[in-house]
């Protein structure tokens, strides 16, 4: 069955802006663009895309679908169509389950329950350490033949350099990618706001941005020693910034990633004790804020991912203190990136689609992200000009944490095509 999407805007990357095209589909996968003239659609499906953007689908590398063992929270389900509500159609999943994902047999259970249940693509990410206590290694081999597509105990820093060299010498040989949360743990305990203004203000023990950086410089040496694919998450401080920057300049195999919030959010616009501001890494400094979005701009820092963290409204309720750390990102990652920084100017629309869909594809080696003949059918259509304002409620995931309640926004998606289908339409 032929699908022609047509009248849509799609970006030139040559004239740096928005023409109108017309994409054919056959089979889940993209069989030409059309870019002047008129396509013969007679016998085909359509769908008319006049007014908005047709743009490959987003790909999300660091999301939280907390299951197995967490499904109060989110399970692959309600993960997935959330992530297509936001224009996501392939995301990769943490390993901070229960059980963790440090089997082949939980692995399975995430590809088989996502093929199930799931309407976007999901990949998932196994653990580097048994249980991720971050003392014996897991079995690489046969999580990747399970289908894995790489390692990290996200949620907790690797602290033995001993064990992230060792897990780096057995990454390398399989070809796939650590991908480390860093953080000394030494440096955090007790603590859920960055060193800045905000704990200054309330009299609170600070988490300093050495405590990401010690294990951003401790792995990019080990990963220069080791030749592995090492990959940062969250990046969220300069002093981060600065060491990836020279690695690359080294020639180090490494690459990073920022979230949204820490694009657009300091520790400065904190309103008070709200656990739906606690996340880590925490918000950090405007100081740290500028730099993240410059690495972002001159490529220190490779792609944007949402570190989607659904936790229970009940969870969150129990007050700053006690609340887990995270915050949902699918549904407002792309309108609050398009209000802030192509809006006003500050980026082209080309840029944040690059860092959304081609980039991320590019670091992980995956076939999606791109709007060519013999690219997966996998896209996302756009309203650039819808502005909504932020609502909770609304959300698809199980969890409502979000800072962003509120918050008018402009630019959201209105369709998600995953191989060919509508998996998510708005109404």
């Amino acid at each position: 069955m032929t699908l022609w999407i047509v009248n849509g805007n799609i970006w030139d990357e040559e004239a740096g802006g928005l023409r109108t095209a017309h994409i054919r589909i056959e089979g889940g996968t993209i069989a030409g663009i059309v870019r002047d003239g008129e396509p013969d659609t007679s016998g085909a499906e359509t769908i008319d895309a006049s007014g908005l953007l047709v743009s490959a689908g987003f790909i999300d590398m660091h999301a939280h679908l907390r299951d197995p063992g967490f499904t109060h929270k989110e399970d692959i389900a309600s993960g997935t169509r959330s992530a297509a509500r936001g224009g996501f159609t392939t995301i990769a999943c943490m390993p901070n389950t229960r059980p963790v994902t440090d089997t082949p047999e939980t692995v399975r259970y995430i590809l088989d329950k996502a093929a199930r249940e799931g309407v976007v693509n999901v990949l998932p990410i196994a653990a580097i350490t048994k249980g991720q206590l971050g003392r014996e290694l897991t079995d690489f081999a046969a999580l990747r033949a399970a289908g894995a597509i790489g390692f990290s105990d996200d949620g907790v820093g690797v602290q033995s350099a001993r064990v992230m060299k060792e897990a780096m010498i057995r990454a390398r040989e399989l070809g796939l990618p650590i991908i480390a949360h860093c953080e000394d743990a030494s440096l955090v305990e007790g603590a859920w706001a960055t060193e800045g203004a905000f704990s200054r203000r309330h009299g609170l023990k600070g988490i300093p941005n050495e405590s990401e950086a010690i294990h951003v410089g401790r792995d990019v040496l080990l990963a220069e020693a080791t030749g592995v694919h090492y990959h940062v998450c969250h990046v969220s401080t300069e002093q981060s910034v600065r060491l990836i920057r020279l690695a690359k300049s080294l020639g180090v195999r490494v690459t990073a990633e920022v979230c949204p919030h820490h694009l657009v959010l300091s520790d400065e616009d904190i309103p008070g004790m709200d656990p739906n501001w606690k996340m880590n890494p925490p918000l950090r400094t405007p100081r740290d804020v500028q730099a993240v979005v410059e690495a972002l701009e001159d490529g220190t820092i490779d792609i944007i991912a949402t570190d989607h963290a659904p936790h229970a409204e009940e969870e969150k309720a129990k007050g700053v203190e006690l609340a887990p750390f995270g915050i949902v990102g699918f549904e407002t990652a792309f309108p609050l990136l398009y209000t802030t920084f192509v809006r006003t100017g500050r980026w082209c629309l080309g840029f944040l689609l690059r860092k959304m869909t081609s980039e991320p594809a590019r670091v992980f080696g995956l076939k999606a992200g791109r709007l060519e003949p013999g690219a997966p059918a996998d896209l996302v259509l756009v309203d650039l000009g819808l502005e909504q304002t932020v609502d909770p409620a609304k959300f698809l995931s199980k969890s409502r944490n979000t800072p962003f309640a509120g918050r008018r926004l402009a630019g959201w998606p209105v369709r998600t095509i995953v191989a060919g289908r509508t998996v998510w339409r708005a109404d």
